[in-house]
């Protein structure tokens, strides 16, 4: 079988390093906090060039702990309304609604799996007082235009850069477009730990000093509470770890990059609809978390590559507005979005992946009828 993603291998490649690394830590007797954390802030703001980060437990932390600060400060309110695409996982969304503020849905682009700037414009209304940009599948969103639109109607800007490690456009890169972002190191991201994490990334140093006081219970100093924070820190031993990570991870997205070549130069199937870049970003704005693909009986395509022995997977099968969990949002309409999750399906693709199995993906594409 060849395998969707297989972190065991990606990871074995730095297994010396890594050990030798947890077993500094271990001997540290530092197991909350500490330098390693620290140092890994310091090097991810530097690889991002913002000039904070702040280490948290996960992903969906990242993002809720960004929009509590800015309730902290004043500049969001309970009822406040954030746009948001209406194709992105549902972290994203949750993380507005645990803020008690309000989700407004906008469509993406279908050929980019973006939010659609034509579209922002037409969805704000007195009460919408930032926009959350998600840089799906590792594709950098259209931000010179989303932050036109947001300094046009003096809005927030959120990145979710959760899948974009690294994507970069004019030299800028993911986690420095907006007012602030939220990073997942999930261990399947571009930039993994083997475990649960995340980061913050932000030039503001007010918003800075909040989350970390917030991800901390609310206390920057032992036993005085600011905030009606939350335990949510980011574990050393994971810190350590990305540490090493972080120093291939170009190398990595780079060895992505060209099976992505060969994946767009050699499948030649009228019924596979390839994923694309934008033609305003260069190929840096794509940093390939995912390779997507588009077919109209997408699940008779998963069930035929599987037979062939090919793993793939969905990102993702339900749309947000159609899960139990938004049951207000199930009869709503939304046209694009539907169609990207009946159809989409995501090849393999990862840095250890073997120049055969590519070519063997390529071969049953091609072979494949509707």
């Amino acid at each position: 079988m060849v395998p969707f993603l297989d972190l065991k291998k990606i990871n074995a490649q730095y297994r010396d390093e890594i050990m030798q690394s947890v077993s500094k830590f271990i001997d540290s007797g530092t197991y909350i906090g500490g330098k390693e954390i620290e140092y890994f802030e310091q090097e991810f703001a530097n690889y991002c060039g913002t000039r904070y980060c702040i280490g948290v437990a996960n992903g969906l932390d990242a993002l809720t702990l960004i929009l509590k600060s800015y309730i902290e400060i004043g500049k969001l309110k309970k009822n406040d309304e954030i746009i948001v695409p209406a194709n992105t996982y549902v972290a994203s969304i949750l993380s507005i609604s645990a803020n008690q503020l309000i989700p407004k849905l906008v469509e993406p682009k279908i050929e980019t799996y973006n939010i659609d700037p034509d579209l922002i414009e037409k969805a704000i209304t007195p009460n919408t007082k930032g926009i959350m940009a998600v840089h799906l599948y590792g594709h950098l969103a259209d931000m010179k235009n989303i932050n036109l639109i947001a300094k046009k109607h003096n809005l927030l800007v959120f990145e979710d850069s959760s899948q974009a490690h690294g994507a970069e456009e004019i030299g800028r890169k993911a986690g420095n477009w907006g007012d602030a972002s939220g990073f997942s190191l999930y261990p399947g991201k571009n930039l993994g730990a083997l475990g649960d994490a995340g980061v913050i990334t932000t030039n503001d140093e007010k918003i800075s000093n909040i989350i970390k006081a917030l991800r901390n219970y609310g206390s920057i100093k032992k036993y005085h509470n600011l905030y009606k924070g939350l335990n949510s820190r980011l574990d050393p031993l994971q810190a350590t770890i990305l540490r090493i990570k972080l120093k291939h991870l170009e190398n990595e997205t780079n060895k992505k990059r060209l099976i992505v070549e060969n994946y767009l130069k050699n499948i030649d199937n009228k019924e596979i609809i390839l994923p694309m870049i934008s033609d305003s970003l260069t190929n840096k704005a794509h940093v390939w978390h995912l390779f997507v693909i588009r077919a109209k009986n997408r699940d008779k395509l998963q069930k035929y590559l599987f037979d062939n022995d090919i793993q793939t997977l969905i990102h993702y099968p339900i749309p947000p507005h159609k899960q139990k969990a938004y049951k207000e949002w199930n009869k709503i309409s939304l046209p694009i979005t539907e169609k990207i999750h009946d159809e989409v399906l995501s090849l393999p693709l990862s840095s250890v992946q073997q120049i055969e199995d590519t070519n063997k993906i390529i071969e049953c594409l091609n072979k494949w009828k509707y």
